[in-house]
């Protein structure tokens, strides 16, 4: 059993001094809980132009 107060009750929990558990919970200061999903959204691709590679041009020519 673990010893740990943040422990979510398992007795399998297994802590980071960043306050996540190996089961990828996360302490929130009161309890373990499933960490927040982020909303942010990823910067957009703004050159949509396909680029080459060295050796891969157009070779049906």
């Amino acid at each position: 059993m673990n010893d740990d107060p943040r422990c979510c009750g398992t007795g399998t929990c297994i802590i980071n001094p960043e306050g996540v558990c190996w089961c990828g919970q996360v302490w929130d200061g009161e309890k373990m809980s499933m960490p927040k999903l982020s909303h942010e959204l990823p910067n957009p691709i703004k050159d949509y132009k396909a680029q080459s590679i060295d050796g891969f041009e157009n070779q049906s020519e």
